[in-house]
C-alpha cells in the first residue's frame, strides 16, 4: 500500500467487463507528510463503482497495489487489476509528526 495524489482520469471507450462500472484515475506515489512526489511515474488506478471515495483529481488516497486483493475489492476474481483506490487520506500519523489532507 502507498499513498498517492489523483493527478488526472482516464475514458475508456471500451473496458473489459469486469471494470466497466469503475472510475479510471491517474495516480503519483507521494510521502504522506509532505506531499511531495516520490518519482515521475503515472499509475492507472481503479475506484470501484460502489467506493465510497469518490476520489477525483488533488484528492489524497490509499493506494493498494496487489492484484489479488484488488480483485476482492472489485468482488470479481478475474478482473484485470493490480492496483485500486482503497479510500481517502484524511490525516496522516507518524511518530510526533501529523498532516491533515482534508
Amino acid at each position: 500500500m502507498f499513498i498517492a495524489k489523483v493527478v488526472g482520469n482516464v475514458w475508456a471507450t471500451r473496458k473489459h467487463k469486469s471494470l466497466e462500472k469503475t472510475k479510471l484515475l491517474l495516480v503519483r506515489r507521494i510521502d504522506g507528510l509532505t506531499g511531495e512526489f516520490l518519482d515521475n511515474e503515472l499509475i492507472l488506478a481503479v475506484e470501484p463503482s460502489n467506493a465510497k471515495t469518490n476520489a477525483g483529481i488533488g484528492n489524497i488516497v490509499l493506494i493498494m497495489d496487489e492484484g489479488n486483493s484488488a480483485r476482492q475489492l472489485l468482488e470479481d476474481k478475474y478482473a484485470p487489476v493490480r492496483t485500486i483506490i482503497c479510500g481517502v487520506v484524511d490525516i496522516v500519523f507518524s511518530k510526533t509528526k501529523q498532516k491533515k489532507w482534508h
